[in-house]
């Protein structure tokens, strides 16, 4: 399971341990997230670990780079944490934005070392490639959105970066981007529907059971309680394991509560003990629906009972892809419940 990542590929991760930028340990509280592509025909998303994943300091590299992540037409591969600071703006928005790599096709060259010039491009053979690049980079830019409260206006390429005065002087992802007559508004217009999209398929409000994080910034549990822990926020999701007190709502500083319980780890799943604290609902970001939280919608239609036998369905979910739809089915089944998926 794959904790609210709402994508059609796998996100694979490895870290590149012996980057520099890796080793050197500096985290960020993410506030955007930077668009690059690499201006490196063919060379794919898994390819880079092998080329990046070395020391300048000690000489096997002439390069000081490391990028967040690397997506093609087929994969997406996570190489840093994505609040480690990495080294891909060449400025200022090393301190706040996540880099993502868009990975060129093969079949054409640059004309000069600027990476801006495509030379023997072919548009119409490369449009397939593209599609399935740029959709899996919007979707991984969408799920990056979620995790971090950010929005498709938290989103710039590198040459936007460069113009604002926080990103050194490159032109991509534009460059390629105009070669298929879209532009970084476009990319940003397919993340809002990306995010539009997925909150028609997410619940409203918070249950038991619920997975869920912590929003980046938030550092008291409610206004005026304790401070929350370091390690209460990083690597970790955790589950709501109550919503109310004597059954009436808790309220702490104002502001309505729930109880976090079990902490689940972000890379491996694995559960542990949870803080068992109450905690501000606006303060949390939903990463799992529980079924319960599925807003009813259309009813699906209903087969004729045997005489005798009254029966009543209850419909769970609607959704605009059939994958998420027979996900959440394994999850009733898994649960002892009987469904099916109707169009």
């Amino acid at each position: 399971m794959n904790l609210g990542l709402k994508i059609g590929t796998i996100l694979n991760s490895k870290y590149m341990t012996n980057n520099d930028c890796f080793r050197a340990g500096r985290k960020i509280s993410p506030k955007g997230i930077m668009i690059h592509s690499t201006a490196t025909p063919g060379v794919k998303a898994a390819a880079w670990f092998n080329l990046w994943n070395k020391s300048y300091q000690a000489g096997e590299t002439n390069r000081q780079v490391c990028v967040h992540a690397f997506v093609d037409d087929q994969e997406i591969w996570q190489y840093l944490p994505w609040d480690h600071r990495g080294w891909h703006a060449g400025g200022e928005a090393n301190n706040s934005h996540i880099g993502i790599e868009i990975c060129e096709p093969g079949g054409f060259r640059y004309a000069d070392a600027s990476g801006s010039t495509m030379v023997d491009y072919d548009v119409a053979k490369q449009e397939a490639y593209f599609r399935k690049a740029w959709q899996n980079a919007v979707d991984l830019t969408a799920w990056l959105c979620r995790k971090y409260g950010l929005s498709e206006e938290d989103v710039i390429g590198h040459v936007e970066g460069f113009k604002s005065g926080i990103a050194s002087n490159h032109a991509d992802p534009l460059h390629w981007f105009a070669q298929h007559k879209e532009s970084m508004d476009s990319y940003r217009a397919a993340v809002k529907k990306a995010l539009d999209e997925e909150q028609a398929e997410r619940p409203l409000g918070i249950t038991v059971g619920t997975v869920v994080a912590i929003k980046p910034g938030t550092r008291h549990y409610y206004p005026g309680g304790p401070a929350i822990p370091d390690w209460v926020i990083q690597g970790s999701y955790h589950k709501v394991t109550q919503i109310l007190s004597r059954g009436k709502p808790v309220v702490r500083g104002g502001k309505e509560c729930v109880l976090l319980g079990k902490k689940i780890n972000k890379k491996t799943e694995a559960e542990s003990a949870g803080i068992m604290t109450w905690i501000d609902k606006g303060a949390l970001i939903i990463i799992v629906p529980t079924a319960k939280e599925i807003e009813e919608r259309e009813p699906p239609a209903t087969k004729a009972a045997p005489e005798g036998n009254k029966y009543y369905r209850v419909q769970v979910g609607a959704f605009t892809k059939r994958e998420n739809a027979e996900a959440l089915l394994k999850q009733l089944e898994a649960a002892g419940f009987a469904g099916y998926i109707r169009s």
